[in-house]
């Protein structure tokens, strides 16, 4: 999809306990997996590295990787949904 589909597409309001995963979540919008019939999923091993490199504590990566994938699920769904 041309990025100038997704100008001014939607809004949001994040709740402040989101904030973090949120951040992550588009720190990796760029690092998605593709195969023959598009989009598949994220990258982890890039979120993995993006975890330690903000220094988040590993006690916090399960429930981060929890929400990452709440968000990637959304992600894919609307992007199928236009498909």
């Amino acid at each position: 999809m041309p990025a100038e589909q997704f100008t001014g597409a939607f809004q949001a309001e994040v709740w402040p306990e989101n904030w973090q995963a949120w951040c992550l979540f588009e720190a990796v919008a760029t690092q998605w997996r593709c195969g023959p019939g598009g989009v598949i999923g994220l990258d982890y091993s890039v979120l993995d590295r993006e975890l330690q490199l903000r220094g988040i504590p590993q006690s916090d990566h399960l429930q981060i990787r929890h929400d990452i994938r709440v968000l990637e699920a959304a992600a894919l769904e609307s992007i199928y949904e236009e498909a």
